[in-house]
């Protein structure tokens, strides 16, 4: 294990335990006289296939993803793929998960409350942009990524079923998200961390290996990162290639970046023969380009997709590999992210190119790897080291060559959970330069709406 998770910083919470409980652990500290409010009342496993009531936009979008990921095995391990179901008759052999039908992917996602609006394949997955985030499909792993107030952690039942039914079982889930801007706005089960993880323990009726445990890394009075997972694995490596995901969630973008990613500020229709989908596909690639988007996934299959009256989706895939990308322009709740699995030796190249691109006042960075992809990495400067000395230099101002911003690390987190996977958390501010904050200015700053521990 890399030396980096040798001291944990950060909080375990053991399954399960009263909320004031959680909070303490979470904090480090005596809460015992804190009293907070009562998690909203637990619901059914089985409740319907919808979640809750549609709220109305406030002007105001959560943008960071709340993020799933299961891992499943046969359950009969005497079994090889041929005894699974497999599907040949598109152009990819398809087996396990990935024979899943559209009906199937479509009761997924309602649970969490989006829809599928377009897909992109090769020979090792499938990749389907959603009205909120993105769905990947592996023959032996889901991963599903929702923001705003989707109801992620309600598909949990149906993965369950639909694995069973095509000769599969759950053997590792890992759910995590930053804490929230607006938490008063999420719905069930999503009101609070300790309410996501009794959700989850509630369907141990169904599977056995969702015990896990709960983590936060990085201050709870400010940007923090909260982490479950549910390990009893025996991993396919061949099939799953997933030792390392590496986040990059990025706050107040600059302005002039934000406004590529208005639908309106390019021409709607280009002569009276182009359909409104023709449209879409056209402004989509435009403001991929405009962006710079395409050349942070250089040689990936890429399906973006561009929303009215903003905001953008895309996902690319390259061999084995996924990277994602969501961007929410509103002023005053801007954000973009970058998710990738690549294997990638040094990051740093890639975290500089993306930040780059969209220039943010700060952003929150999060890696999450398992013993033999810290092994494979090695020394990642960007992780280890003093926080005077981590920092990311970017050049914004091409009329003036050599001038350069920096960005320097605020705080860093990191702990070992489960056997052999470390998370890791870095928060990160604009030192200097136009619009730029001090560390101890971003530090002072609570997230918007509420910051209680828990959330």
């Amino acid at each position: 294990m890399n030396s980096s998770c040798g001291d944990s910083i950060g909080g375990s919470i053991p399954s399960p335990a009263p909320p004031d409980t959680v909070v303490a652990l979470l904090t480090g500290t005596d809460l015992s006289n804190l009293h907070e409010d009562e998690p909203q009342p637990q619901q059914p496993f089985d409740d319907d296939d919808y979640s809750g009531e549609i709220r109305e936009y406030t002007g105001a979008f959560e943008g960071p993803e709340k993020t799933l990921e299961v891992m499943f095995r046969r359950i009969n391990p005497a079994d090889d793929d041929s005894s699974l179901c497999s599907d040949s008759s598109g152009e990819f052999n398809r087996v396990g998960l990935r024979t899943l039908s559209r009906p199937d992917l479509d009761r997924i996602c309602a649970r969490a409350r989006c829809t599928i609006l377009s897909s992109v394949s090769n020979r090792y997955l499938d990749a389907y942009v959603l009205s909120e985030s993105s769905l990947f499909v592996y023959p032996y792993m889901v991963v599903l990524k929702t923001c705003g107030t989707t109801t992620l952690l309600r598909c949990v039942a149906v993965l369950i079923e639909l694995g069973r039914k095509i000769g599969l079982e759950i053997d590792w889930l890992g759910y995590n998200r930053k804490n929230f801007s607006f938490p008063g706005d999420q719905m069930f089960p999503h009101g609070s961390f300790h309410q996501e993880m009794e959700y989850l323990y509630s369907h141990r009726n169904l599977c056995e290996r969702l015990n896990g445990n709960g983590y936060t890394l990085g201050p709870v009075t400010s940007d923090h990162w909260f982490v479950f997972v549910a390990d009893h694995t025996k991993r396919y490596a061949e099939d799953n290639d997933t030792d390392r995901v590496l986040n990059i969630m990025m706050f107040d973008i600059d302005e002039t970046v934000a406004k590529k990613f208005y639908y309106d500020q390019y021409e709607a229709r280009i002569g009276p023969d182009e359909t409104e989908e023709e449209a879409t596909k056209r402004i989509s690639m435009e403001q991929t380009k405009s962006a710079g988007i395409d050349q942070l996934v250089p040689g990936a299959s890429i399906d973006p997709r561009a929303f009215e009256p903003c905001g953008y989706s895309m996902n690319a895939i390259l061999f084995r590999s996924y990277s994602t990308m969501h961007i929410t322009p509103e002023e005053g709740s801007s954000y973009a992210s970058f998710e990738t699995n690549q294997k990638v030796t040094n990051y740093t190249p890639l975290i500089s190119n993306v930040v780059r691109a969209f220039r943010p006042k700060r952003f929150v960075m999060t890696l999450m790897a398992d013993e033999g992809g810290l092994v494979q990495m090695g020394s990642n400067p960007l992780f280890e080291g003093s926080t005077i000395k981590s920092k990311i230099a970017v050049s914004f101002n091409k009329t003036k060559p050599g001038a350069k911003s920096t960005y320097k690390r605020s705080n860093l987190a990191s702990i070992q959970v489960e056997d052999d996977v470390c998370c890791m958390m870095g928060n990160w501010v604009l030192e200097d330069g136009p619009g730029s904050l001090s560390a101890e200015e971003a530090e002072s700053q609570r997230p918007r709406g509420l910051s209680v521990a828990n959330y």
